[in-house]
């Protein structure tokens, strides 16, 4: 999702926590004006975002290897499957003698390849379900846990910032406000000194 951060229209960033990280700075940043940017006023350094995260996390060797896993998985599957079923297709195609010569009474090959296209989807499910339980669920459910504790923490540090700078802020003017709350006293005509 597109968003501009305020400091300048043209600059553009990116708020998506599942943004791809190998293209991640490309095209970004790299112009004249992101060169000649000036550095902000001096302070704290930054919270990071919540989309910095997930970066971590994408960048993380667990995550490649969950990726890893998945890609080898499925993409000989997917061309195994697609080999299977342009076969089917090209040989009801081209061969149409082939694909109707009687195997068991009134059922004929083409039947049989039609019935195997169906079950080969559900042994596919399953395989593809049973590698998923196997080989990637739990250090992708590790690596949901390590994104949710990092995002607690990070919750936990915003709300313990904002405390302190509340008190802070309620401390230095503690005069100020009982100063207004003795006028606003004087204004009822005495009507709450007796409390």
């Amino acid at each position: 999702m597109d968003k501009h951060d305020g400091r300048d229209p043209g600059t553009v960033r990116l708020d998506d926590p599942w943004y791809d990280a190998l293209a991640a700075g490309w095209g970004e940043g790299t112009g004249p004006a992101a060169r000649t940017a000036a550095p902000g006023p001096a302070g704290p350094p930054p919270r990071p975002r919540p989309a910095d995260i997930y970066l971590e996390v994408q960048r993380s060797a667990a995550f490649q290897e969950v990726r890893s896993r998945y890609r080898r998985f499925v993409v000989p599957a997917v061309l195994g499957f697609l080999l299977w079923y342009v076969a089917y297709v090209v040989a009801a195609v081209a061969a149409p003698g082939l694909m109707a010569r009687p195997v068991w009474g009134a059922v004929n090959v083409a039947l049989l390849a039609g019935l195997g296209q169906f079950l080969s989807t559900f042994a596919l499910t399953w395989a593809y379900a049973r590698h998923a339980r196997l080989r990637r669920d739990r250090a992708a459910l590790d690596l949901r846990w390590t994104v949710f504790e990092q995002a607690h923490e990070q919750a936990r540090d915003q709300a313990r910032e904002d405390r302190d700078a509340r008190g802070a802020r309620d401390s230095g003017g503690a005069h100020d406000a009982r100063g207004a709350r003795d006028a606003r006293e004087r204004s009822r005509g005495g009507q709450g000194a007796g409390r």
